[in-house]
């Protein structure tokens, strides 16, 4: 089962003792900070944790599976995330 951003809401409000608008607003302002940071082309570092990253993408020929038609996908930007040592080992 996926953790939900519900369940992290719930679990500062918990931990924290806060209300729950208190904690809804703590989480919706780091997913929003995350966001903008992302979209405006730097990395997001959290230590211990790991490090968002965006990643360009160049024009590549693809294929459609239904069809088998061939076609070329445009140049787009991706978010890649890569586990700090710290996490690894935590889960290994």
């Amino acid at each position: 089962m996926a953790l939900t951003k519900a369940d992290i809401i719930n679990t500062v409000q918990a931990d924290e003792g806060l209300t729950k608008q208190q904690s809804t607003d703590i989480i919706e302002t780091l997913i929003e900070i995350i966001k903008s940071t992302l979209q405006s082309g730097e990395d997001v570092l959290i230590s211990g944790f790991g490090k968002f990253c965006i990643r360009d993408k160049n024009e590549r020929k693809g294929r459609n599976p239904a069809t088998g038609d061939d076609l070329m996908l445009a140049p787009r930007r991706v978010v890649t995330f890569k586990c700090s040592g710290k996490l690894r080992d935590r889960i290994n």
